[in-house]
């Protein structure tokens, strides 16, 4: 459990740190560690509700554990508040490849 965020509008079609265009509807997600292409459940405490998100990007902030995209925040609830207490579950893990050390994106 920890901190997650929302991020969208000041991204969108720049690229992620996998590559990708960010879509800020997309059902999409920034991690520290987890290889690009891990598919996540995050549920949002204070609403219950969840989201699966595939991780295409890397967050360069220390006091969140997550960053998930604009669409994912508006399925969780949590485009208002802007942050919030989840949980998240690894529902499938994808195999690390070469580009899984890049760090935080330039434009995140």
């Amino acid at each position: 459990m920890g901190t997650a965020s929302w991020y969208g509008p000041g991204f969108h079609g720049r690229r992620t740190a996998n590559g990708e265009r960010f879509d800020q509807d997309a059902l999409t997600a920034a991690h520290r560690r987890w290889a690009f292409g891990t598919r996540v459940r995050v549920t949002l405490l204070s609403t219950g509700r969840s989201v699966v998100v595939t991780i295409n990007d890397r967050i360069p902030r220390k006091d969140r554990i997550i960053d998930v995209s604009r669409g994912a925040a508006r399925t969780l609830g949590l485009i208002g508040p802007g942050i919030g207490r989840v949980r998240l579950e690894v529902v499938r893990e994808a195999p690390r490849t070469g580009r899984q050390v890049k760090r935080a994106s330039a434009g995140m």
